[in-house]
């Protein structure tokens, strides 16, 4: 009996999340769908430049299933741009990793690594304080959510 897989940690969902060719409609489009660890484990590696060890480790897998991923994506997004399919990036089995953050006042909360990196500096939910603290992200730390 085969291990059960575990949730790939995942940073980063995309806004826009679905690609085709220009020109072509709809419904003629093949589409291919690219999980969201495949699309994490592209972004990792292809956007932010880092190892395959690091980026293995910040997803909570192996290094040759990271390797495993990657190559699956990006045999999907060349199929897609060579073969003019549509991409549609949704699914997969994964978990988001969140930040803890703590205002000036003290009040704590959790939030999606991305929003905590994005809206920088986030606002406390409960005063509305500016100027967080934020200590590593859950889940990279060994602790908590995600």
């Amino acid at each position: 009996m085969p291990r059960p897989q575990k949730s790939r940690r995942i940073a980063h969902v995309p806004e826009v999340t679905y690609f085709k060719p220009a020109g072509m409609p709809m419904r003629s489009l093949e589409e291919i769908e690219l999980s969201l660890e495949e699309a994490e484990a592209l972004r990792l590696k292809d956007l932010e430049g880092m190892e395959q060890e690091p980026a293995s480790a910040r997803m909570n897998i192996s290094r040759p299933t990271f390797q495993r991923i990657l190559s699956s994506a990006r045999r999907k997004v060349a199929d897609a741009l060579l073969n003019g399919r549509a991409v549609r990036i949704a699914g997969g089995n994964y978990e988001m990793v969140y930040q803890h953050s703590r205002c000036r006042r003290g009040h704590e909360w959790d939030a999606p690594f991305q929003q905590e990196k994005d809206d920088a500096p986030a606002l406390c939910p409960t005063c509305n304080t500016p100027g967080t603290e934020s200590p590593l992200p859950l889940g990279l730390d060994g602790g908590g959510k995600g």
